[in-house]
Parts: structure tokens; sequence; C-alpha cells
């Protein structure tokens, strides 16, 4: 777009200063990001909305409305807090909405610019990964007692393997690619475990386990740091729905321990890095021991064992039916995927007893200081 045609779109908002310029901004995948400078050094982020994949953008932008305003309230009553900095603040329109909807049908919004910040996409230390644990479990913390009726589904069955395994099943019965032959082992790999990886799912529905409202994408460079390494805010809001916290926990820990790439091709590269598991169930327990349920805290390490599986079942599928969801960069790179998750699943569950130890020693250790 025109630097003409993004200055209209943002003065449609209700920003401070005069625009200087718009410039785009970030790696992000799913929507396009642009920064905005004014006359006044306030600076904001510009976003236009995927509405193929968020296909509600009024409930979309409703929750996150609730949600920050929510986190706003909460943190007003924490001394020493900095709400204006700790969480992401919408700018409405001048028609008080909080998106605006071009000509073209594209759909846009506005949050206040963070500055002073920065994220990293992968975890290096020890104290990264604690500030990790440390930002989403403060975030669930502070969501822990809002009405989940309050938020809408913005992809419905995101994280329900129930949903995907069934996807798989369609496309192995399908066979569209004429790949099935090729999958053999990785078929027989996810349907030995299938009944395990329903165990979250299960406990929820039996009301084992409580919805809770939780971010659903727990990638590390959704905190931002500040110029200290410490966790400040966590960004990407556009997924938060109801679940079960150990979504929250299993999906960020996928790509925090693996100690090579999610499409690793040499599968003898892919270990643990234990001492980054331990620290970020540190940070994380610190801030969430006192409102999870035994229950949550047991099904923490289904939640290790479940993510991994699940992200190889949903790159299988896309190979078995012609790679029409992610990009490749070569015909077999979902099988490469597949293979590289698969085995990451395989080293959590040999090591499931060891890592469910870490979590029961720590939130067993922090237990007793709770309200001291």
């Amino acid at each position: 777009m025109t630097d003409t045609a993004l200055k209209d779109i943002a003065l449609r908002f209700c920003l401070t200063g005069e625009i200087t310029s718009v410039i785009p901004f970030g790696s992000g995948h799913i929507n396009d990001t642009y920064r905005v400078t004014t006359s006044v050094g306030k600076d904001y982020l510009l976003q236009r909305i995927n509405h193929r994949v968020f296909k509600d953008v009024g409930g979309l932008m409703n929750n996150i409305a609730n949600v920050t305003g929510h986190l706003t309230k909460k943190l007003q009553q924490i001394p020493g807090s900095d709400p204006d900095n700790e969480v992401l603040t919408l700018v409405k329109t001048y028609d008080d909405n909080y998106f605006f909807k071009d000509i073209q049908n594209n759909y846009w919004r506005v949050f206040h610019f963070l500055s002073n910040t920065k994220s990293y996409d992968q975890v290096l230390t020890e104290n990264q990964a604690f500030e990790g644990g440390k930002a989403f479990g403060r975030f669930q913390l502070l969501l822990a007692d809002m009405d989940t009726n309050l938020i809408v589904d913005t992809i419905p069955d995101f994280h329900n393997i129930a949903y995907r395994l069934s996807n798989l099943d369609t496309a192995i019965d399908a066979d569209i690619a004429k790949r099935l032959s090729n999958v053999l082992p990785e078929v027989e790999f996810a349907d030995l475990r299938r009944e395990q990886m329903y165990n979250i799912l299960k406990s929820g529905r039996a009301g084992i386990l409580p919805k809770r409202i939780i971010h659903n994408d727990t990638k590390f460079n959704n905190v931002l740091l500040d110029e200290k390494d410490h966790a400040q805010c966590v960004i990407d809001l556009d997924t938060v729905m109801p679940g079960y916290v150990a979504y929250d926990f299993g999906d960020a820990i996928r790509t925090i321990v693996n100690t090579a790439a999610e499409d690793e091709p040499n599968i003898h590269l892919i270990n643990l890095n234990i001492p980054l598991f331990s620290a970020y169930a540190e940070g994380y327990l610190q801030q969430t021991v006192s409102f999870l349920t035994e229950a949550e805290v047991h099904s923490l390490v289904d939640g290790v064992l479940l993510f991994p599986y699940m992200q190889g079942v949903r790159f299988l599928t896309d190979y078995l039916d012609g790679d029409i969801y992610y990009k490749i960069q070569s015909p077999d790179h979902n099988l490469q995927r597949t293979r590289a998750q698969f085995e990451l699943a395989k080293k959590l569950e040999d090591a499931r007893d060891t890592l469910n130890d870490i979590i029961l020693n720590t939130w067993n250790r922090l237990s007793p200081n709770i309200g001291s």
C-alpha cells in the first residue's frame, strides 16, 4: 500500500500529533504491521487484521478489549505496576470503534507502541526461559477470575486434539496427494499415542480441569522484555480464548526445550534442554501456584507431551493433503517437520518422569510460600 493510503487509514484513529511516517514493522506471518510515528514523539502500531484467519473480526476485537481492560484494572490494584507499559492499549477510531473497515474490506486496528522493549525468537539462557514462564504465568494469574463467557473462540478447535486427529483420519482415507505409502511409520506413531493424547481433553470434559482464559500461542517472541531482559508485556492477543492451562505450558515448552529447529532434517540433533525447562517451570509456577488446582498442576506434563505430537499431526495432515496449509521450502518439507516433531515428542515421552518431577518439586517448594 502507498504511504498516503496508510496514513489515511491511520488518521481514522484517535492519534496524538501529526503523522510523520508509516513504515513496515516486525516479522509476523498473519497480520500486516506498520509503525506510525508522530510529530510529538508518540508512536503507534497500525495492523491490518487477516480476516481470512480471523473471520469474526468484531468478536476478535471485543476479546482483546475485554482482556486488556481486565488486565489494566487488575494491575491498577497492584502497587508499583505500570499498566500503560505492561498491557497492550487499543486506540479507538473517531467513530468510537476498535477497528476500521476500508473500502476494500480490509480490517485495521491501532495499538500504542511500547518503546524500549525487545523480543527474542529463540530462548538462549535460563534467565530468558524464567522470564518467559513468569510472563505467561502472570498473564494467566491476572485473568484467572475473568468470566470465560466474555470471550469468543477466534479460531474454533485450535488446540482440540480430537479435531486434529479427525482431520488426519480424513486425509489418510482420501490420500489426495498419493503420499500415504511414504508415511506409514509416522501414521503408526500417531496411532499408538492417540489414547494418552486425549488426557487433557477428557479431564476438561469431565469437569476435572477448569476452563480458563489462556493465550494459546505462547511462543517466546510473544513476550516483550525491557532493556534488562525482564518480562514486561505479553503481546499477540488474537488467539486468547478459553482453554486449559496445560495448553499454554506445553506450547511454550515445545519451542523452548528443543535443541534443534522445528524442521530439523537430522533427527539425531533433536534433544532436550532440561535446564531451560526447569527455569521456565520456575517462572511459571511462581506466578500461578496461588490459583492452580492440583489437577491442573498434574496436567502440565500432559501438555508438554501433547504439543509436539499435535504439531506433528498437523504437519502430517498437510503433507497428505498436498501441502495446502503450511508454506514449504521443498516437496517433503512437511514430512521433515513431522518427523522432527515426532522425534521431539518421543524424547519428551522418554523424559516424562523427570519433567513431571521438576514440575511437582517446584510446585511443592513454592506452595508453602502462598500468602507469606
